[in-house]
């Protein structure tokens, strides 16, 4: 018995140190393997590092560039905004005077539409006045009449007409400068006849669509937007007096009033990826509205839209846009309001809404005002 135990532990111990010994063979190959997938992975991070390198010196050199072209597009940008201030500066005496010759030849005490007698007048006037188009006062007066008839009508035929009919506006001014020669006025006009692009002169279709961009659209504007301020003072006495008394807050006043009645509607963009707004989702290449007179009465951002509170709501006011996108003319189109609305406000005690006429509403695509009666005290 004894040696019957004797012999099963000794076979006990070998069958142990077999397993001792198939264990640590299995330790020697697991580490191998292991030590084969590190050096597997290892291989495989060294050669993405070294794809990913020039990968990462070209980002670097683009942000560099872009940091760069940033710093260069803000100080083009500030150079800009000094050489147009200065020019806006130089222009406030002239639309002043434009102003107040206006003002001071309407009746008193009589109805009155001041988006025909105020707003268009002034804004063609004010407009010759800063591009040096002296004398087409009248044309383009009939030529304002004659695009809000064929925006309203949404017939395209017209409105190409219309356009058309523009563009030749502005070549005759550009004939009329290249005959001048040396003796054309220093005025906007002339500065961009004489701009280049990448060293070379810009062609004629492309400062006919400049100066289109520049004046058709800002004189509806103007018009447009001094309709909706008379409107909103000649119902609010108190902010009128207000006004008077300070003057110095009508900019802000101004912006403010065009916020709770806004007469630029929409914009159209084109998504260039895409993106999520809201719940909506949207796809690259999708055209979009930007319903502006909506954002300017988002009762989230401003609570009662219709509450006139300029100095709290100028922060959210998008009237002139915002982002790359903002209106350019934000500067010049301030001061012609400024001016304009200093003018009427020390040229009279009161203004009030016609006794015999209600104000006109103007027709989708357009806003604002069609006409505002209106009788100056």
């Amino acid at each position: 018995l004894a040696q019957h135990a004797l012999k099963g532990a000794v076979d006990g111990r070998d069958k142990t140190t077999a397993a001792i010994a198939m264990l640590d063979d299995g330790q020697r190959r697991t580490e191998a393997l292991l030590r084969a997938e590190i050096a597997k992975v290892a291989g495989e991070i060294a050669a993405y590092e070294r794809r990913r390198q020039p990968v990462l010196e070209v980002l670097a050199e683009a942000r560099t560039a872009l940091e760069h072209n940033k710093v260069e597009a803000r100080r083009q940008r500030k150079h800009e905004l000094e050489a147009a201030t200065a020019r806006i500066t130089a222009l406030e005496p002239r639309v002043r005077a434009i102003a107040e010759a206006i003002v001071s030849a309407l009746p008193r005490g009589v109805d009155l539409d001041a988006v025909a007698v105020i707003g268009a007048p002034l804004a063609v006037r004010a407009q010759t006045e800063w591009l040096g188009w002296h004398g087409i006062e009248d044309s383009l007066l009939a030529w304002m009449a004659a695009n809000h008839d064929a925006t309203r009508s949404g017939d395209r035929a017209r409105t190409a007409e219309v356009a058309a009919a523009f563009d030749e506006i502005v070549r005759v001014q550009l004939r009329r400068r290249r005959g001048m020669g040396a003796a054309a006025p220093e005025d906007p006009t002339t500065e961009l006849m004489r701009a280049t692009l990448d060293g070379r002169p810009l062609d004629e279709a492309d400062i006919v669509s400049v100066l289109r961009n520049w004046t058709a659209g800002d004189l509806a504007s103007m018009a447009a937007a001094l309709g909706v301020v008379v409107r909103f003072l000649a119902t609010h006495p108190e902010v009128q007096q207000d006004l008077r008394a300070r003057p110095a807050g009508l900019a802000a006043a101004i912006d403010e009033m065009l916020r709770i009645d806004d007469p630029f509607l929409v914009n159209r963009r084109l998504t260039t990826t895409a993106l999520r707004i809201g719940e909506h989702e949207l796809e690259a290449g999708t055209r979009v509205y930007l319903n502006w007179t909506s954002a300017n009465r988002d009762e989230s951002v401003f609570g009662d839209p219709d509450a006139y509170r300029p100095e709290r709501n100028a922060a959210h006011n998008l009237v002139y846009g915002i982002g790359i996108h903002a209106c350019p003319g934000r500067p010049l189109a301030t001061m012609e309001l400024v001016v304009a609305t200093q003018v009427l406000l020390q040229a009279t005690s009161c203004l009030e809404p016609a006794a015999d006429a209600a104000p006109v509403r103007e027709t989708y695509p357009l806003g604002g005002w069609r006409s505002v009666p209106v009788r100056l005290r």
